[in-house]
């Protein structure tokens, strides 16, 4: 059910809306500290039910979701079953899995040793991984998808991606990207030191040269769990645990290893039907955060606030470093980032795993945050992102990657 948190009064749908921030960068160095008004959590929390409602309570959505204005929770809802054996609610203590929302959290942990004087974003990779087979890749480019790593989740899963050369409707040689099949080589429950031996036992084909284009890759994600876990001699789900969720107050919030398998909840495709435990499901660092609603926007709110890592070095994070191409869509330091001038650059990471979909939208010159998570697999959490128009008044019409 909806959570209430607003007076009865309702306001009418013509009402004028409270006047968006105008400020067009996407820097801010300041803790959010404007509170909202009565009339404007009224006003946020009757429009964006309006969207809920029409946008994603009708497809049948069990998840929760939760957007925020300067820290408040001005909409917040919990719906369906956490586990569908056991019929167990889901509430806002329940724990999702936030897929490759994951990657927030390990590159700020990377940008936190940086600033702790114990890594260097040009350092290369064989500083950290000694035995690591591949060359010139720096940890920057890991951060950037620009690392031209082949994807453990194509290569240790029966098929590899390479790059070829093929000639267009004008015969013109141009460059593609095909996948083949390959054998499978390993079987079991993998972890990351497990994912790291195979590449250096069988290489896998690069899909290019080091910081040539952007490749979204899971491979350069779960090196970096492996980096941390190098450098603060602790195990990351460990690292995570009382460096960053205990420090935060978030205590819904754990990284999924294998020690974890006896307790593993499954989520659902979109016909009920469960995800069992697969080979890839324990490598960490790409996924495998677990986290709720509430604990999310402590997270946001932390790197609005400089609480984890400067406000500089966020703004740093929220940079595009991807140039080859034409386009609104860049990737930062683990964000994705949508740049459409004169409007704000929107900030933000989705994420899919089995039957988990997330998102996790952040206006950061609107102080406004949109936080979904489902555990039964539904397209439309994506699109509803949407929902954020509410808090610039304009209409989203961005399609950004799932």
């Amino acid at each position: 059910m909806i959570i209430p948190f607003l007076s009865i009064i309702i306001l009418a749908c013509g009402s004028p809306a409270p006047s968006p921030v105008k400020d067009s960068t996407i820097r801010k160095s300041d803790p959010v500290t404007n509170r909202l008004s009565e009339k404007e959590k009224i006003y946020y929390n009757n429009k964006i039910e309006l969207l809920y409602n029409t946008s994603l309570k009708r497809t049948g959505f069990n998840g929760s979701i939760l957007l925020a204005k300067n820290g408040e929770i001005v909409f917040e809802d919990y719906r369906g079953l956490i586990n569908f054996k056991t019929k167990e609610a889901i509430t806002a203590n329940s724990t999702f899995h936030l897929a490759s929302v994951s990657k927030t959290f390990t590159a700020t942990v990377i940008l936190h040793l940086m600033e702790q004087g114990k890594i260097n974003l040009d350092d290369a990779v064989e500083k950290y991984l000694p035995n690591f087979p591949y060359h010139n890749i720096t940890i920057k480019n890991l951060l950037t998808h620009r690392s031209g790593l082949p994807k453990y989740d194509h290569f240790m899963d029966g098929t590899r991606t390479e790059m070829v050369m093929v000639k267009n409707k004008k015969g013109k040689m141009i460059k593609r990207l095909r996948t083949f099949k390959v054998p499978i080589a390993v079987t079991g429950l993998l972890s990351n030191q497990a994912l790291l031996a195979y590449m250096i036992q069988y290489k896998p084909a690069i899909e290019s040269m080091p910081d040539r284009r952007y490749s979204y890759c899971n491979t350069n994600y779960s090196m970096l769990a492996l980096i941390v876990e190098k450098i603060t001699q602790k195990a990351f789900p460990d690292y995570m645990r009382d460096s960053v969720f205990k420090t935060l107050g978030m205590t819904n919030s754990f990284v999924f290893s294998i020690k974890d398998t006896a307790n593993y909840v499954p989520s659902y495709n979109y016909n009920n039907s469960p995800f069992k435990l697969e080979k890839l499901d324990c490598i960490y660092g790409d996924k495998n955060v677990y986290s709720t609603v509430r604990d999310l926007l402590k997270w946001d709110q932390a790197l609005y606030e400089g609480k984890f890592v400067s406000v500089e070095t966020m703004n740093m994070a929220y940079q595009p470093f991807s140039h080859e191409k034409k386009g609104q869509k860049n990737y930062g330091l683990g964000w994705h980032l949508y740049i459409n001038p004169p409007d704000p650059t929107v900030v933000y990471h989705n994420g899919w795993w089995h039957g988990n979909n997330t998102v996790f939208k952040r206006l950061i010159s609107d102080s406004a945050t949109v936080i979904i998570l489902g555990n039964k697999f539904n397209r439309s959490i994506w699109s509803a992102g949407k929902m954020s128009s509410v808090f610039t008044g304009r209409p989203d019409t961005t399609q950004l990657e799932q």
